[in-house]
């Protein structure tokens, strides 16, 4: 077998396991968990022992565990969730992340830690980007948020986080709306708090890091909130303009994300997120250029997932509060279809070109949302 074979059938490989993720009745089942804990602790030369592990919250604080190193991200976090007194039956609503501290008090997000991940040992292979473990809510809808209210844990958590990304300038108060938000602070009114924060501008959006992106034109950077229905961008222009867009997820048909390598060795692999988007009926490809394109990717899955279950429940509600006469004659129904993104990983950076070859996913039309 030759060198270009070898690799051919490595990226062939590669494409097959990101691409064998996005099926959570395999990436649940033992034999797969297996398989990627004994290929990360492989790849990074680190055998199964005790160790112990902070989990930090919004706060600053941690709870430090003691683990093996081969625990998963989902033993991790039920572990850390028990130690909170968080109610099992809310553990989804939240999910661990690999956050960055730097020294101008800015907040970065980095990725999601995916359920079969082994949060030790990516830490390890981590270390130069001196990131932490934090668990965060997850879910991008705020109605949610009263879900949560009825366990002390939860609202807690909830409170936290609001409370740093108000501090760290993600959710966007007025004038006013600070010093009420300051007073229910002052009085540990923690609910009342949430009620008030929960109408503001950003909250329950993620903020990324400031990035590269091809809209309106090559080379504008532009500052990302991902949340509700939209990708809100505050875009520089090369003329120094500013130039706020809102991206409807409804709007949006597809997703990929590509890493594309570095373009000279000692720098960063680049990462890619690419989407095809409706504007003025005309379909087009918005690229952004984003080492949080996984999470932005995870994201945009989570806000379609919900949305899909939302309409779902309220279809059943309809079908509920219908006449007899009326569902026998016609059943009110909802088709589904499954986005998901696609991850290629080639071996030397490239501009992929869409076609219809590198869709993974199906077609997401706006009255499916």
């Amino acid at each position: 077998m030759t060198k270009s074979m070898a690799d051919e059938r490595r990226s062939q490989l590669e494409q097959y396991l990101q691409n064998v993720t996005l099926d959570s009745n395999i990436t649940n089942s033992d034999v797969f968990i297996g398989f990627f804990r004994k290929l990360q602790q492989d790849t990074f030369k680190i055998e199964t022992q005790r160790a112990s592990l902070d989990v930090y919250l919004a706060d600053g604080s941690n709870i430090r565990l003691d683990i093996q190193t081969s625990d998963t991200a989902e033993r991790i976090l039920e572990v850390t969730s028990y130690k909170m007194g968080l109610s099992r039956e809310l553990i989804g609503y939240f999910s661990l992340f690999f956050i960055q501290d730097h020294s101008d008090g800015a907040l970065s997000v980095v990725k999601k830690v995916a359920e079969f991940e082994l949060p030790y040992v990516s830490l390890q292979s981590m270390k130069e980007l001196h990131c932490k473990l934090g668990i965060r809510k997850w879910y991008m809808d705020p109605s949610l948020d009263t879900l949560l209210m009825d366990c002390r844990a939860s609202m807690n958590l909830l409170y936290i986080q609001a409370i740093q990304e108000i501090e760290r300038n993600w959710i966007k108060p007025t004038e006013g709306e600070m010093q009420e938000l300051e007073f229910l602070q002052k009085t540990a009114n923690k609910r009342k708090f949430l009620e008030l924060v929960r109408e503001m501008q950003f909250y329950g959006y993620i903020r990324l890091d400031p990035c590269i992106c091809d809209y309106p034109e090559v080379g504008c950077s532009a500052d990302i909130y991902v949340g509700s229905n939209e990708i809100n961008c505050c875009i520089k222009l090369p003329t120094n303009q500013t130039k706020e867009v809102s991206f409807k997820i409804s709007r949006l048909r597809c997703w990929q994300v590509t890493l594309l390598g570095a373009e000279k060795d000692g720098e960063e692999e680049t990462l890619e997120l690419r989407f095809e988007y409706r504007d003025s009926d005309k379909w087009q490809w918005i690229i952004f250029y984003t080492k949080q394109a996984f999470l932005m990717s995870s994201c945009l899955k989570k806000i379609i997932s919900e949305q899909m279950m939302k309409a779902s429940k309220e279809a059943q509600e309809m079908e509920v509060k219908m006449p007899e006469s009326t569902k026998n004659s016609k059943k009110p129904s909802i088709q589904q279809k499954q986005v998901v993104h696609s991850s290629f990983i080639p071996r030397r950076r490239f501009l992929v070109q869409p076609n219809k070859e590198d869709y993974v996913f199906e077609k997401i039309k706006e009255e499916d949302l």
